[in-house]
């Protein structure tokens, strides 16, 4: 069964019903279809022109369904080698070209990166049981590469009033679904 592939369905946009597949993986815990729904129901217009960043890429399910409504480019930033390589493979399949996949660690990479663009749009959805969120949001804010109006999307297996955050940023908007909490926070410079 370790060759058994999972896939994902795209909700909205010009990749609609698109379905994306990625190895199965423990690590793996896609954003569910309603879950995502929700979020670009938050973003509205945001999404469109916007340069994303799909830090925790996964199934890159995020980073493609901003793509499929109108980014103007997503960087996916993967570890796992395997996972980065379906990911590349599905954006080639979707004919995507505004996608671009990096296989490196996500810390490593916010501190090594410099940013041509600023991010509009971070979406952080780490492994669950892993502290990478906290340290990840603290390098965000420490970089150059959030736009002054970025709004940052929060997935985690815990409330966020457990987590610390950057001072300026600000919740948005917060639901719970099952043991998932996500939330759309506000960067305010």
């Amino acid at each position: 069964m370790t060759n058994q592939a999972n896939t994902v369905r795209i909700v909205a946009g010009d990749l609609r019903s698109r379905k994306i597949s990625f190895p199965a993986n423990a690590a793996i815990r896609p954003t569910g279809g309603r879950i995502r729904e929700t979020l670009f129901n938050w973003l509205q217009s945001r999404t469109y022109n916007s340069v994303c960043l799909d830090l925790f890429a996964g199934s890159g399910a995020l980073g493609i369904e901003a793509l499929s409504r109108g980014a103007d480019e997503v960087m996916f930033i993967e570890k796992e080698s395997s996972i980065a390589s379906a990911l590349s493979s599905n954006l080639e399949l979707l004919n995507v070209t505004n996608g671009h996949v990096i296989h490196d660690d996500a810390l490593s990479w916010i501190k090594t990166h410099n940013s041509a663009k600023p991010f509009d749009i971070v979406f952080l959805d780490p492994p669950f049981a892993s502290n990478l969120l906290v340290e990840s949001c603290e390098l965000l804010e420490r970089s150059d590469m959030l736009s002054s109006q970025c709004r940052i999307y929060i997935e985690v297996g815990q409330s966020i009033s457990e987590i610390k955050l950057p001072t300026n940023w600000n919740l948005v908007k917060g639901k719970q679904a099952g043991h998932i909490y996500y939330y759309l926070i506000s960067r305010e410079v």
